[in-house]
């Protein structure tokens, strides 16, 4: 199957089969502290959009437990940074429809939460094509280490992905059910 055609798919299952709250901040802290990662860091995510799975309660309660977190920003068509963020600070709505802040401060983050359309047991996800994330993941890893999790509902797992070389395979992907090893 194509990844046009499975993309279609996986987003009309996730769209159908969609349920607001499924990845605790249990859960995400237990993979900081497995990774032995303290509050010193910055933690990447996103704004939910489109069925996506949510992080924004993992974001603010990271926040109030002082770790550093950001959120990306499309400068160009095909470039995506990510901007150091407070849950006090206002967002903006860019060109794609999705809340993002003023870019102030740019930020690498120490840990990357990945929304995904789907993903196989290799750790490779399927995103919406655009290819933001892996040119992103790709770029931030040649100056540092970095840990990309991906957050998905178990349902969102495939046998295979198809895959080129651009594409970025995750450290890590939590799902509903726990981590995919």
């Amino acid at each position: 199957m194509s990844k046009k055609d499975l993309r279609k798919k996986l987003l009309n299952l996730r769209k159908t089969n969609f349920k607001k709250k499924s990845i605790t901040f249990i859960q995400f802290k237990k993979i900081l502290k497995k990774l032995n990662l303290n509050n010193k860091i910055n933690i990447g995510g996103y704004y939910p959009v489109n069925s996506e799975i949510g992080c924004l309660d993992i974001l603010e309660k990271l926040e109030k437990d002082k770790y550093k977190i950001s959120l990306p920003v499309i400068e160009r068509k095909n470039n995506m940074n990510f901007f150091e963020w407070s849950f006090k600070d206002l967002l903006k709505v860019s060109s794609l429809g999705i809340p993002e802040p003023f870019a102030k401060k740019k930020v690498y983050p120490d840990v990357l939460i990945v929304p995904l359309v789907g993903f196989d047991k290799n750790k490779f996800r399927l995103g919406y094509g655009g290819g933001f994330y892996d040119r992103y993941i790709s770029k931030v890893t040649k100056i540092k280490k970095m840990i990309t999790v991906g957050l998905a509902f178990s349902f969102q797992e495939t046998l295979k992905i198809p895959t080129n070389e651009f594409d970025q395979k995750l450290d890590i992907i939590l799902t509903n059910k726990g981590i995919v090893k």
